[in-house]
């Protein structure tokens, strides 16, 4: 009997141990996109409490799935030379798309014209309209100033535990990501140089670095690093921190209960400019996460409709969104390496939200056009990912299969828009 007793205690006691750490991992999804809300030291006004909902809509625990063997590059090489750049890598101005009476004409209902042209193309009006995010131009600004700026304090606030949001000696922030395995830093960093090939600016700008105590960027917070025990030579990647970032949640259009972004969707015609302008970057993002198998934004969302019929109803995973409307794609580190190692759990659903929107930006179809007609992306993405980051040979590249992965994708994205083209090309 005493035996028994015994056994049920302890898988009480089990139970309860997995409780408590499902609940702190919900908790420190939701508070680090809770304080991306707040404004930096010196803003403005920011939203008190916590959000009322706090479930869990992550899936972080696929993220710890051990890594494959990956190839590294060659030698080491240099970052093209950026001194010749003239915006400020810490200024907040990091548009150059539109004017003051652009901005106004965000807001208010489409009067004369089509939103869509051609049969599946956003509008030329409306890409006028719509701000570029990150332009090249300011990214490789920040990235040079960003890799010799001294780090002055280390805190949490990136997510989990094992980021940290780093200060520099200019006051400018940055989120710096330790990954649990190399996968994530190395998805990371992949994702954004294929942002870049593909013209898509709604992910901040992002350097490697190299962590070591004696160095002049990291000795002001070597105390801290020993205490997050985080290892010696280790590479990191830092991505600009932007401040008052609001949550964003999944449009109409695009939840289960709509037929999809579509170019004869007639609620698109009554839509304001500012509503159109964000579904344009939606059409990006959807892109952008079906070639990277991204499965934590949209796609986890509706993987967790089998048991949350209301997951649409609140902010996306990962994804943000600035005062003036801007999408800002966060925490792609799920993309290319881990997404192309678990695809086998998310592809269904990532065909299914591909299978969603038949409405593109011209400019991102140009891109996958090129790719597909090419069939070089794994040289260009690795020449850009080498040519622009010093440490690329320490942290390594894709590997043959999962280069081979990501140009099958870009061609099966390619006959997406091909069909849609056909659908819709009378309209």
């Amino acid at each position: 009997m005493r035996a028994v007793s015994a056994n049920l205690f302890a898988l009480i006691f089990l139970c309860a141990l997995a409780s408590v750490f499902y609940v702190w991992s919900a908790l420190e999804t939701r508070l680090e996109r809770h304080k991306r809300r707040f404004s930096a030291p010196g803003g403005g006004a920011f939203h008190q409490g916590l959000p009322a909902d706090l479930s869990a809509k992550t899936f972080r625990v696929l993220l710890a799935v051990p890594p494959a063997q990956r190839p590294h590059l060659g030698g080491r090489l240099e970052a093209r030379n950026l001194t010749d750049q003239t915006v400020t890598a810490g200024s907040r101005d990091y548009h150059v798309n539109g004017d003051n009476k652009r901005s106004a004409q965000r807001v208010g209902s489409v009067k004369l014209g089509s939103p869509v042209e051609d049969g599946i193309f956003w509008s030329e009006r409306l890409e006028d309209l719509l701000h570029v995010g990150f332009t090249e131009e300011y990214a490789r600004a920040w990235r040079e100033a960003a890799r010799t700026n001294r780090i002055v304090s280390l805190e949490p606030g990136c997510g989990r535990i094992s980021n940290q949001l780093a200060t520099f000696a200019d006051g400018t922030k940055a989120c710096v990501r330790y990954g649990i395995n190399a996968d994530q830093v190395q998805g990371e960093t992949l994702t954004y140089y294929l942002a870049s090939l593909l013209g898509i600016t709604n992910v901040p700008p992002l350097i490697l670095s190299q962590v070591n105590g004696d160095s002049e960027q990291w000795a002001a917070v070597r105390t801290r690093i020993d205490g997050l025990q985080w290892s010696d030579r280790a590479v990191v990647s830092l991505t600009e921190w932007v401040s008052n970032l609001t949550g964003v949640v999944t449009p109409a259009p695009l939840r289960q209960e709509s037929s999809g972004l579509h170019p004869v969707l007639k609620e698109l015609w009554n839509k304001t400019t500012e509503e159109l302008l964000e579904l344009m970057q939606w059409s990006d993002l959807i892109i952008f996460d079906y070639l990277t198998a991204n499965f934590d934004r949209l796609v986890s969302n509706l993987f967790s409709l089998q048991w949350d019929s209301r997951v649409m109803e609140r902010d996306t995973n990962n994804l943000l969104k600035t005062a003036r409307g801007d999408l800002v794609f966060i925490d792609n580190e799920a993309g290319l390496v881990h997404g192309f190692r678990v695809l086998n759990m998310w592809e269904k659903y990532h065909s299914t939200v591909l299978n969603s929107v038949c409405v593109f930006r011209r400019r991102t179809t140009q891109r996958v056009a090129e790719l597909h007609r090419r069939r070089d992306s794994r040289k260009r993405l690795l020449e850009l990912y080498r040519d622009s980051e010093p440490l690329s040979p320490e942290l390594g590249f894709l590997s043959d299969e999962h280069a081979g992965v990501l140009q099958d994708r870009i061609d099966r994205l390619y006959r997406h828009i091909v069909h849609c083209k056909g659908k819709y090309s009378q309209l």
